[in-house]
C-alpha cells in the first residue's frame, strides 16, 4: 500500500461538478492499494498519517502531528500510484489491486483514521474526480507500508 501526504491549507474533491468531499487545514492523502495489501496495511498507514510529526509548533519547528492540530484529511483512491514507467511510454497498471479489493483497503484505511479521531473526507472511489489543494509548505511525502 502506498500513500502521498501532502500537507495543505485547503482542499476539495469534485465528481461530476458536484464536491464531494473538502478540508480546511490537514492532508490531502492519496491512497494506492495492490494485490497483497491488507487491512494490515491500512492500518499501518493510518497510524503513520494520524502521527506524521509535520505540522509547525511555536518555535516554527515540524514538530506537531494531524492529531495534535485538529487537522482533517482529504483521501483520494489513487491506482495510479502503482504505475510502472520503466518500460515504453505508457504506464503499466499491473501492480495496482483489483478494483473490489482495492475499495476495501481504501475503505478500510478511511475507517481506522476516522477511529483515531480524524475527520475524514473522500472523493468517489473509481470515479474520474477533479482535487483541488492549496499545498502548504510545501509539504509532500510518499510512505509504503510494510
Amino acid at each position: 500500500m502506498r500513500v502521498v501526504v501532502q500537507r495543505s491549507k485547503e482542499a476539495k474533491v469534485t465528481v461530476d461538478g458536484e464536491i464531494t468531499g473538502s478540508i480546511t487545514k490537514g492532508f490531502v492523502v492519496l491512497v494506492g492499494v495492490t494485490h497483497e495489501d491488507q487491512e494490515k496495511d491500512a492500518a499501518f498507514l493510518a497510524e503513520k498519517v494520524a502521527n506524521l510529526r509535520v505540522f509547525e509548533d511555536e518555535n516554527g519547528k515540524m514538530n506537531l502531528s494531524l492529531l495534535d492540530v485538529g487537522g482533517e484529511v482529504l483521501s483520494v483512491s489513487q491506482f495510479t500510484l502503482y504505475g510502472d514507467c520503466r518500460k515504453g511510454r505508457r504506464p503499466n497498471f499491473m501492480g495496482a489491486a483489483r478494483p473490489e479489493h482495492a475499495n476495501e483497503i481504501y475503505e478500510s484505511f478511511n475507517s481506522i483514521l476516522r477511529e483515531k479521531g480524524v475527520k475524514v473526507e473522500t472523493g468517489v472511489f473509481g470515479a474520474m474526480m477533479d482535487v483541488q489543494l492549496t499545498n502548504d509548505g510545501p509539504v509532500t511525502l510518499i510512505i509504503d507500508s510494510i
